[in-house]
């Protein structure tokens, strides 16, 4: 990915609290000589070293991928950036926030280790709602998803949230995108201003 050196962020802390929090993506691998993408939540390992996550074994990517480097994306708040924002002139164009993570994928044959995907994503998410789900899902389940590790390579982020605009500008973009109800981007730009 292009990154101008000022919105490359590189301290691993901001990235994985990133990746926690923004974890549905893309995994990107080559399928029969195409490239081919699939869209899912992944899991991050204790050690930061690893993602993990499954596939639907019907999938055409999950009999292809082992051993490949793949490339998986996550994208945070993005959004249109208007000139008419700034108080000096500018041009049209868009805010955002995105992670590239490049590894090797291995898949996972056993049962065991898909049960364990599957429990950890659902344990992650399911302690947002009022009532939890205590995973009583029929086990036989398990037999058609494929789950896959990535053996992490390379972490690229970027955070392009006007911080190569001036400081009246960066807050007139964080005015508008309130007004339109772009909060998290806002806030997004609201943190860049502060670091």
């Amino acid at each position: 990915m292009y990154i101008p050196k000022q919105f490359q962020i590189t301290d691993r802390e901001e990235i994985f609290s990133f990746i926690e929090h923004n974890a549905f993506g893309q995994i990107i691998s080559t399928l029969r000589g195409r490239l081919f993408s699939s869209h899912i939540p992944f899991l991050v390992s204790d050690d930061r070293q690893k993602l993990f996550g499954h596939f639907a074994r019907k999938n055409p990517q999950a009999n292809d991928i082992n051993g490949q480097e793949v490339m998986v994306t996550l994208q945070g708040p993005h959004g249109y950036i208007s000139p008419t924002w700034y108080l000096n002139p500018g041009v049209p164009t868009w805010n955002y926030q995105a992670v590239h993570i490049y590894g090797v994928c291995t898949i996972l044959p056993e049962l065991a280790a898909v049960k364990t995907i599957v429990d950890s994503l659902s344990t992650k998410y399911e302690d947002a709602f009022e009532t939890y789900w205590e995973q009583d899902y029929n086990p036989g389940m398990l037999k058609h998803i494929v789950g896959f590790e990535i053996e992490i390579t390379d972490i690229q982020c970027k955070y392009k949230l006007s911080q190569n605009r001036a400081e009246q500008d960066r807050e007139s973009v964080i005015s508008h995108l309130q007004s339109t109800g772009s909060k998290a981007l806002a806030d997004a730009v609201r943190a860049a201003s502060e670091q």
